[in-house]
């Protein structure tokens, strides 16, 4: 019999279906192991489901004796996950299963992203589905594919499935919190194809690593450093006594860059050994607060490699310096982030070297007519490919809600306080969902969840059953 590391955790159920989603592989874009299991697991239960083209599952519950005439409510979360790991460590996302830990009432992955983003709202759902002790309205449980990659599932679902009126989100990560609004974003690419030159020469690693890293919505006003960036600058203070073989940062679009690194040729390793040793100083100091573990190294890596081109050189490392990261703009009126970007990915191949950048605003134009033109303008000034897409809508704050002020008062009785109602700046679903579904009134809630999008992202094991009993008496007050 095989060990469950979560058995015995309350809510049973909750944790039960966690760790059965832990085991299956579900990195965006890779969910279709993950959307069988839970299209089997409803069939084998005898629910109402549907697998679309995209692999979203929707799942049908009646409602409970005394709710036929209460409004249908969506319970709605997303079943792929960032997968990030530490450097050296051995985990295939495409194949192992997740190795959970619990430290202090903490659940953690091991050395690797947890995926309580957003596995826990699936859990939650197959729980409530599962359960035939519960008062509730019927139940419509979406689970989307590609949330974190760019929402493609949410934009494919057909919105005539659906006869929801309440949406209730489960993919927020503060609890005593209801999220009302959130920021769109996009993605803006630069390709720059290579040129190489002919002679091959001794190549060295340049790495910058020891950043915290995080998500480049929720964290991005925490000042944290982006390797990528930090990159950008030290090859640009070296460019006089350093040729470029190529230059590799970040694994995903929307989570900050914990490290980068450069291979590179050297003409005066002296001089260039003495920069490093500044560089270090520098950044230890800019950094002291957020990224105190902040490290440059150069390693000699015994091998022979061709750089590229001296001006196609300067052109990449403009690019890296002249885009723009972190927070653009912020509210003069309350302490929320308007507009970001984050320079997430970096990549070198036989072709070109491509800049990934995951802009997000929760005022569309800041988008569309400012941060994208002034990329493309960027792009056109040094030749390069600037493409421009993905964009998702925003979800904006309504001054009415009824499913708002049924949480605040079910949130108000459970625990004799207020809750704070609060708009962030990160993608949530929401928005899409809201222009498919006509009325659809929506709110976001979720248990305290750390450093999602890195490594030592971690779920309190104490919220995950506040938040799960708080769902469950919201369901029952919709009548």
């Amino acid at each position: 019999m095989v060990e469950r590391v979560l058995e015995g955790l309350k809510p049973e159920k909750v944790f039960y279906f966690f760790e059965e989603v832990t085991k299956i592989p579900r990195g965006s874009g890779n969910e279709k192991q993950v959307s069988n299991y839970l299209f089997n697991l409803a069939k084998n239960n005898g629910w109402d489901v549907i697998q679309d083209d995209s692999l979203n599952i929707i799942i049908k519950k009646p409602a409970t004796k005394g709710y036929e005439n209460a409004p249908t409510v969506m319970l709605q979360g997303h079943m792929d996950m960032v997968c990030e790991k530490n450097e050296g460590v051995v985990h295939d996302f495409e194949k192992d299963p997740i190795k959970l830990r619990i430290i202090d009432g903490y659940i953690y992955g091991t050395d690797t992203t947890l995926g309580a983003d957003n596995g826990i709202a699936v859990a939650m759902c197959l729980a409530i589905l599962s359960s035939d002790d519960l008062e509730h309205p019927a139940l419509e449980v979406l689970i989307t594919t590609d949330e974190e990659k760019g929402m493609t599932g949410a934009e494919k679902v057909d919105g005539n499935i659906f006869k929801s009126k309440y949406l209730l989100n489960l993919d927020s990560e503060e609890e005593g919190v209801f999220t009302s609004g959130c920021a769109g974003g996009g993605e803006v690419l630069f390709k720059i194809p290579v040129k190489f030159q002919e002679e091959s020469k001794t190549a060295y690693k340049l790495s910058v690593k020891g950043l915290l890293g995080g998500h480049s919505g929720t964290d991005a006003d925490k000042e944290r450093g982006n390797a990528n960036k930090i990159l950008g600058r030290i090859l640009y203070d070296l460019f006089d006594y350093v040729e470029l073989v190529s230059i590799n940062g970040g694994s995903k679009s929307n989570a900050i860059p914990r490290e980068a690194h450069a291979i590179i040729s050297i003409e005066n390793i002296d001089q260039v050994k003495n920069k490093i040793e500044t560089w270090n100083e520098i950044l230890k100091n800019e950094y002291v607060f957020t990224d105190s573990s902040v490290t440059v190294l150069l390693e000699d890596i015994k091998k022979q490699a061709i750089p590229m081109e001296k001006q196609l050189f300067n052109k990449i490392i403009t690019a890296v310096n002249l885009t723009p990261n972190g927070v653009l703009s912020r509210s003069t009126a309350i302490n929320l982030v308007i507009s970001s970007n984050n320079l997430g990915v970096i990549t070198t191949d036989e072709q070109f070297v491509t800049l990934h950048n995951h802009p997000r605003s929760s005022v569309r134009t800041l988008f569309t007519h400012d941060f994208a033109p002034s990329m493309k303008q960027l792009g056109e000034f040094l030749s390069i490919e600037c493409e421009v897409g993905g964009f998702y809508p925003g979800w904006e704050y309504a001054k009415q809600s009824q499913i708002r002020d049924i949480c605040i008062k079910t949130f108000n009785e459970m625990y004799g306080k207020e809750p704070k109602v609060e708009a962030i700046h990160a993608g949530l679903e929401c928005g899409l969902l809201m222009e498919k579904i006509p009325g659809l009134d929506a709110i976001s809630m979720g248990p305290d969840t750390y450093d999602v999008h890195s490594p030592n992202e971690h779920v309190s094991i104490k919220s995950t059953e506040n938040i799960y009993n708080l769902l469950l008496s919201i369901l029952k007050s919709i009548k």
